[in-house]
């Protein structure tokens, strides 16, 4: 192209920042390759053939198509288009998600295809070690080896429990007056870490559950609230407590009440593997954390306190 605009071999040389020589003869073996003559040659002038210039336009069309190919592999790698393969834990709302989701698509990074995966901690864990996954809201207490993480937010944690439990009628209720109720958690293979920090804390502000029970969805919890002499820990806004709504009406016969002192909370940030933070995780961090804060009361976690975890063996039924 050079050639042919310039009609001379030195000048073309100079636009394109290298000795004529070497340009003459890549010309040369452009032909050679072709089976083309591109340009006829006098000791005054270079003149582009017939063939050369049916050729010309084909070769401005595959340099601008280079050009874009380029282009897009420079957002791939910035993050700014592809696919984000990422997971949310199953205990945040459907809120949080339709939030999450709104921040995302007026992002930035908005031309990503979003895979959004419904995962607990441990399986994200496990698909970051396979890269099978970009991104991912975990728990904490967990093995962060490899993963570099966004701010963690906290979720304070109350109590579901029957209606006509004595201290359903409490504003705030201490944790020792669950005593003799089975406590309903998540299955601890999903964040074992985070499941016996949960049962300690609860040990050690006086409520040791006779019985563990594991149930995830939010109307099988209910049931069990229900029917089973059992509360469940939950943040207010997994099981459809909003700020107005912490006593529902007597139809449901389930209520929601926060614990006194706040003593247990989820921890939650993104993780993404070590190396990766682009563009597309930076806008999935800065989305997750404006959606828990906006809807599901997250704030800024204070500095860890040490576990002291007894086993988790001397909770299980």
């Amino acid at each position: 192209m050079a050639v042919a605009e310039e009609s001379h071999f030195g000048r073309a040389a100079a636009r394109l920042g290298m000795a004529q020589p070497p340009l003459s003869q890549r010309i040369q073996r452009l032909e050679r390759h072709l089976g083309v003559r591109l340009f006829d040659r006098t000791s005054r002038q270079v003149t582009i053939t017939e063939a050369g210039t049916l050729l010309l336009a084909e070769a401005r069309e595959v340099l601008a198509r280079s050009e874009a190919l380029m282009a897009t592999a420079r957002r791939i790698r910035d993050g700014e288009t592809g696919l984000l393969r990422a997971a949310l834990p199953p205990d945040v709302s459907g809120e949080t998600v339709a939030a999450l989701l709104a921040h995302f698509s007026g992002s930035a990074a908005s031309g990503l295809e979003l895979e959004l995966h419904e995962l607990p901690t441990a399986q994200q864990l496990e698909r970051f070690a396979a890269h099978e996954l970009d991104v991912g809201l975990i728990h904490h207490p967990c093995d962060v080896s490899g993963l570099e993480l966004g701010p963690v937010l906290r979720r304070e944690l109350g109590v579901l429990l029957p209606r006509d439990a004595a201290a359903a009628g409490l504003d705030e209720v201490p944790l020792a007056s669950l005593t003799g109720y089975d406590l309903i958690l998540f299955p601890r293979a999903g964040a074992p870490a985070v499941y016996d920090d949960l049962l300690t804390t609860c040990a050690r502000n006086g409520y040791t559950p006779p019985a563990v029970r594991h149930a995830q969805g939010t109307s099988f919890v209910r049931g069990l609230v229900l029917s089973a002499r059992a509360v469940a820990l939950s943040p207010r806004d997994a099981h459809g407590q909003g700020e107005g709504d912490e006593r529902p009406g007597p139809a449901s016969g389930v209520v929601w009440r926060p614990l006194t002192g706040a003593p247990l909370a989820l921890r939650h940030s993104v993780a993404w593997p070590g190396g990766r933070g682009d563009a597309a995780v930076a806008a999935f961090t800065e989305a997750a954390t404006k959606a828990l804060r906006g809807t599901a009361g997250a704030s800024p976690d204070l500095p860890a306190r040490p576990l002291h975890l007894r086993p988790a063996s001397e909770y299980w039924l």
